[in-house]
């Protein structure tokens, strides 16, 4: 198990528009050899964007990108003509493949923060695709094939438990909260990463909550 705080992500971002970034992998100017990936995920940042702020037109390609809104809306369009926004709860998932363009802003009043997680897919190339799940259930599953790997989101009350998916890699990230994994304490944008881990059960310490990552 190795675990990764909050006050070790890498702050990227562009303070001065609105725009700050936390990455959890090596990212852009950000190069660290031995934290290129794991598993499937490639990137894992947390992004905060001031009303108004966002990324402008910029391409994608041989990704899958998961995006979950921890407050504000976010709002979405690409080249393929999807325009949507993107609320707390949503799961959102924009298959880059062989290629596309997107825009992300905050076009609200208020503060947006959102996770966006990058999946390497096992196969290059093909059609980009677009998905968004409203609202999604707690304990409900959702597939990334492209990726070999399943989201799985939890909201827990305090002393509530939740068994660890078993399997060859697991990303454990708290997005709000605090849980116990394995007696070690995980608050908010902290992260766990388990290779081959067995029998492992997480303790919401607080209301939490979390995305867990199960991939083959």
């Amino acid at each position: 198990m190795d675990v990764r705080r909050a006050d070790e992500r890498y702050r990227g971002g562009d303070p001065a528009t609105g725009i700050e970034s936390w990455h959890a992998f090596s990212f852009g100017p950000y190069y660290e050899p031995d934290n290129l990936r794991f598993g499937a995920v490639i990137a894992c940042n947390e992004e905060r964007l001031a009303p108004g702020a966002g990324f402008d037109e910029h391409p994608h390609s041989h990704t899958e990108i998961v995006t979950w809104v921890v407050e504000g809306e976010l709002t979405h369009r690409d080249s393929a003509g999807h325009e949507t926004v993107v609320r707390p709860g949503d799961v959102q998932r924009l298959s880059a493949a062989g290629g596309v363009r997107h825009v992300e802003r905050n076009d609200g009043s208020k503060p947006l923060v959102f996770v966006q997680m990058w999946l390497a897919p096992l196969e290059p190339g093909g059609e980009p695709a677009y998905e968004i799940v409203r609202g999604i259930a707690d304990s409900t599953p959702y597939a990334v094939p492209e990726a070999a790997a399943m989201l799985h989101v939890r909201r827990l009350a305090a002393g509530e438990r939740t068994a660890v998916p078993e399997a060859h890699h697991v990303y454990v990230h708290v997005v709000r909260g605090e849980v116990l994994l394995d007696g070690v304490l995980l608050g908010p944008a902290d992260e766990a990463r388990l290779t081959g881990e067995k029998g492992l059960e997480l303790e919401a310490a607080a209301e939490a909550e979390l995305l867990m990552w199960e991939m083959a």
